[in-house]
Parts: C-alpha cells; sequence; structure tokens
C-alpha cells in the first residue's frame, strides 16, 4: 500500500469517527426547558407510580427496550387510563445483553413520579420530553409529597415570568410542593 492510499483511508475512518461521536453526542444534547415549556410540548402529563419494569427484544425493530407500567393517580394533562405503559429504548435482559441510552431515565418499582411524555414515536417509544428534565421524582419527608428533576425550577418564560410562581422550598429551589406542582402545570397547560 503506497503512502497516499494509507492517508486517504486514515482520513476516511477519521471522518467516520468523527461522525459517529458527533451523532452520538447529538442524540442525548437537550437544551433546558423551562416547566412551562415541558407543558407545552407535552402530549400527556401524569403524576404515578411504577408497577413493574419489564425488558424486551422489540418486535418492530429488535432494539432492547424497557417496557414500564405507572398506576395513574393523577392525569394532569392528555387522557391515559388507569395504568399507562411507556416503551423507552435500553435496558438490559437476559444474557447480559444490554443497551444503555445517556439521558434515557429509568425507572424504580414502587416508585413516584410525574412524567412529561409526547405523544409515542412511530415505533411507539416514548421517553419523557427534554429525557429528565420531563421526569421529576416524587418523594416524601414528614408527611409532605414533593417533586424535583434535580434542576432548578422554573415556570412561565418573557413577560409571563411572575404568573402561577411554583412553590419552591427556600432551602432547595430544585423541589417543589407535588400539589402546588401539579396545579402550576395545569395553569400552563390551559394557557
Amino acid at each position: 500500500m503506497n503512502s497516499n492510499t494509507f492517508i486517504h483511508r486514515l482520513m476516511h475512518l477519521l471522518v467516520i469517527l468523527i461522525a459517529t461521536i458527533s451523532t452520538n453526542i447529538s442524540a442525548t444534547t437537550v437544551l433546558p426547558l423551562s416547566l412551562q415549556q415541558l407543558s407545552d410540548r407535552a402530549e400527556l402529563i401524569f403524576y404515578g407510580s411504577v408497577l413493574e419494569n419489564k425488558v424486551i427484544r422489540d418486535g418492530n425493530n429488535s432494539r432492547i427496550a424497557t417496557l414500564t407500567r405507572f398506576q395513574v393517580h393523577d392525569l394532569i394533562k392528555g387522557q391515559a387510563a388507569d395504568t399507562h405503559t411507556i416503551k423507552q429504548i435500553g435496558g438490559a435482559i437476559a444474557g447480559g445483553r444490554s443497551l444503555r441510552i445517556h439521558g434515557v431515565p429509568r425507572y424504580q418499582v414502587g416508585e413516584s413520579y410525574v412524567l412529561f411524555l409526547p405523544r409515542p414515536s412511530s415505533l411507539g417509544f416514548s421517553s419523557p420530553v427534554g429525557l429528565q428534565q420531563g421526569n421529576f421524582t416524587v418523594t416524601e419527608t414528614e408527611g409532605v409529597k414533593s417533586v424535583s428533576n434535580g434542576a432548578r425550577l422554573t415556570g412561565y418564560t418573557g413577560a409571563n415570568a411572575a404568573r402561577a410562581p411554583l412553590a419552591l422550598q427556600a432551602d432547595d429551589p430544585t423541589r417543589a410542593k407535588l400539589d402546588d406542582f401539579i396545579n402550576s402545570v395545569r395553569a400552563y397547560s390551559r394557557d
């Protein structure tokens, strides 16, 4: 192999490597969204608890997928039955095969969440809007339920910034009382 052929092949491999890295990074990079933007972009918003996780090899595309079934406690926006199942790419199946996608939330059986979900894709996949941004974990401390996705909670943007403020906890601006949070999301969804 002459040096020109070697350099050409090396450059070709470098271009493929850069394209692959760029594709993987852009697939899980999302811009920060306000609570109003999450509400606007979600087709379905609910507060519920995880009943089960089931990892399958998806029949539509042979990818590993996780089906998570929720008991819906409070339907905030959209339509859903008493239980609702979402399908997300990734998971671990028997035999040690797994697929993990950075940013795709995982849910624990028995835990509660408020989810902001878009319309499912043509293959039935539906991860929260903004990935972790649309995934709020519900916790209870001293009888008070609160929510957090780990980011500072913001509501309306621009001229509407003072409307329907969240009841943020002074010591933790990433957390809000569950009832106040749900009422704020309902207000955003009515606009």
